[in-house]
């Protein structure tokens, strides 16, 4: 297993291109079980997750094939199942669920991992679909869906979940009627997949607000080669290593317009952000970080998934900045790593209280998720001295050639073996 070394205090200068979302990928390659045929996609990052759902569609008996993008064929599918051993380290391989009840009537799948932040139930999916006359049992570990064609139907979320609302419109596509989602994510990825599915023939409306209204059909087709958004998260991280780091960076092939939210708390923070149409300059203050209050919310608001990498800029803050989880409740599990880099953190509850420090040392550190994993490699490109982070494989879920772009803008990051 390999981990990452870190010599920071440079500050990094230069551009970055911005990868294809991971988060818009994996519901795309779960809707191509919606229509038999070829279905193209560009942009996809090379990641583990990625990898996971291609191996996922290739036991349900789908081929593919790298080639300037991915492209699947689900032509010869006929095995609606995801079995514990492909499910158990990706929670979007639950977005299955919902094209195989549509297509085939019945579906078997292992109730879902992924990282370790808090209770993320998958009870909002499986009430949609028993609200649209799915048949639904919990046995061994496994999610059993049986169901004539789906029916049409108003489904109101008690909260907001993106798999959930890509899940129920992924299904709604092919059922009898009209759906409606009330109270639904309106996440740019729900967007991404909802034109998609337009592309292969789905009647969708109002992706991107609180309510989407699905008019099924009785069939779909592959749609054409479809590019996937850049990677909001990504973008977001790479702006706050900029900041951290006291640098400055170029950030090209992303979309500004996704981290409207992000940006704003940089700006406040003291950063200097400028943007075009799909590109994203920023440089740190010359006179330091300013401390900033944050709260996640569901987008448009503060990303949940941005919570840790803001984190680590407020360590270095000239104050004292509250930032409080009110997505997930066991999100702060970075927080006991950060202090060991010389952070000054109180949790109080579902906020944390950061006192900003002048500077932070190197030490070993373990990453326990994704987002996580990425908050102590910026911490450890602004320590002084040298930082290990151990467990990357969670950053490999995520962030596509996260070592080989920051050695690219000046960074002193390689990989060895534990």
């Amino acid at each position: 297993m390999d981990k990452l070394v870190i010599e920071g205090g440079i500050p990094l200068r230069g551009t970055i291109p911005i990868s294809g979302a991971k988060n818009a990928a994996l519901p795309l390659m779960a809707a191509s079980l919606l229509a038999p045929g070829v279905h193209r996609f560009t942009n996809v990052p090379r990641l583990r997750d990625i990898r996971t759902m291609e191996r996922l569609l290739a036991h349900m008996g789908a081929k593919s094939e790298w080639n300037h993008g991915l492209t699947l064929d689900t032509a010869s599918v006929g095995t609606p199942e995801a079995p514990y051993e492909l499910v158990k380290t990706m929670r979007a391989s639950v977005l299955v669920l919902g094209p195989l009840a549509a297509r085939y009537g019945r579906a078997k799948v292992s109730l879902p991992g992924g990282c370790a932040i808090g209770a993320r139930p998958i009870n909002l999916h499986l009430r949609g679909l028993e609200d649209m006359g799915a048949r639904i049992e919990l046995e061994g570990g496994y999610v059993l869906v049986r169901c004539g064609r789906l029916r049409g139907t108003t489904i109101t979320f008690d909260q907001v979940t993106v798999t959930g609302t890509e899940n129920l419109m992924m299904a709604a596509a092919l059922a009898e009627g009209e759906t409606v989602l009330e109270n639904a994510a309106r996440e740019p990825e729900v967007v991404d997949l909802a034109e998609y599915l337009t592309e292969m023939g789905a009647r969708i409306e109002g992706a991107g607000t609180a309510v989407i209204r699905i008019q099924g059909v009785d069939h779909l087709k592959p749609g054409r080669a479809h590019a996937v958004i850049p990677d909001r998260i990504e973008t977001g991280t790479y702006l706050v290593a900029a900041g951290i780091t006291g640098g400055s960076l170029q950030l090209t092939h992303c979309r500004p317009d996704h981290v409207d939210a992000v940006i704003r708390k940089l700006l406040a923070a003291g950063l200097v952000v400028q943007t075009g149409a799909d590109t994203i300059r920023v440089e740190a203050p010359a006179d330091g970080i300013r401390s900033v209050d944050a709260a996640t919310w569901p987008y448009p608001g503060f990303p949940t998934d941005m919570q840790a990498q803001f984190m680590a800029l407020m360590t270095l803050g000239d104050g004292v900045s509250v930032i409080k989880e009110q997505i997930f409740e066991n999100r702060f599990m970075h927080v006991s790593e950060l202090k060991r880099l010389g952070a000054d953190i109180r949790l109080d509850g579902r906020s944390a209280v950061v006192r900003g420090v002048p500077h932070l040392s190197g030490a070993p550190v373990m990453a326990t998720d994704l987002r996580a994993s990425a908050s102590l490699v910026l911490a450890g490109l602004a320590a002084r001295g040298r930082t290990d982070v151990s467990r990357i494989y969670h950053l490999e879920r995520g962030y596509e050639a996260l070592d080989e772009k920051l050695r690219a803008v000046g960074a002193r990051i390689w990989r060895e073996r534990e």
